[in-house]
């Protein structure tokens, strides 16, 4: 809380203001103090070594830039559709349902069956390159523009890129851990999106305001501060995709997760 709360306030304070350094460094000591909590517990709330664990750091960093990336895109594409293109609240929402369906049919159709044939670090890396090629297509959204031009053919780009990641980062990172630590991996991976999408807002609000989403009535810099944050979600997904390569290991049989999904 006090780091996306730094960030938030960053822009108007100072990234070197005394505020926010101050919040910066108070969220750093309150981890670390959780951390040596845990490490001297007989029995505690997080086992430290589950980290070791191969795949399940790096299935949990994939969770964590994926939500960095995708709700800022949410966020601002909701704003976009009501503060430019003039959509009242109840329409800017329905606009939003194409995403939402091709998500839902992806999810539960879809993604299961590419896993098995070509395993979850493929679809991982190809989903958030995919969701940074959507988001980028988004940043050329205009002032004058329309739905079916500017925003829904690459919000369906972004929708397929989350829909083909989240499912096998979320799989990878529960069936990493041990059977009986299964619950303790669900809940680290969840945070871990949730941890993400609070800090990935943070930064790409303070990326918008700075390039004038804080504008109100003035269509034009409205819009390019939003375009900023669709580019700066673009390029935290796109260096998701490189870490993925990099971190994750390919395993010789995967499957889709047996948890249901419960959020996105």
């Amino acid at each position: 809380a006090l780091t996306v709360f730094a960030i938030v306030r960053a822009p108007e304070q100072g990234w070197g203001s005394a505020a926010t350094l101050g919040a910066l460094a108070g969220g750093v000591v309150l981890l670390g103090i959780f951390l040596v909590i845990q490490r001297s517990r007989r029995v505690p709330l997080v086992r430290l070594g589950i980290f070791r664990t191969p795949n399940l750091g790096a299935a949990n960093l994939a969770q964590l830039l994926l939500g960095a990336a995708w709700i800022p895109m949410w966020y601002f594409l909701n704003l976009y559709l009501q503060q430019v293109l003039g959509y009242g609240a109840f329409a800017g929402g329905a606009a939003l349902l194409p995403m939402t369906l091709l998500i839902v049919i992806l999810m539960v159709g879809v993604a299961p069956r590419l896993i098995a044939r070509f395993g979850s670090k493929a679809l991982i890396v190809a989903g958030l390159w995919a969701l940074a090629a959507g988001l980028v297509w988004l940043s050329f959204v205009r002032p004058t523009g329309s739905f079916v031009v500017d925003v829904l053919p690459a919000s369906l780009v972004a929708a397929l890129g989350q829909a083909l990641a989240f499912i096998p980062s979320l799989g990878m990172a529960i069936s990493s851990a041990k059977p009986e630590e299964g619950g303790l991996a669900s809940g680290i991976v969840n945070t871990a999106y949730q941890i993400g999408s609070a800090l990935g807002l943070a930064a790409m609000t303070a990326v918008g305001l700075s390039f004038g989403a804080g504008e109100l009535g003035d269509a034009a810099a409205l819009t390019d501060g939003f375009s900023a944050a669709f580019l700066g979600a673009a390029a935290i997904a796109v260096a998701g995709g490189f870490l993925g390569l990099a971190t994750i290991r390919t395993a010789r049989a995967e499957s889709a997760p047996k948890q249901e999904v419960t959020s996105l």
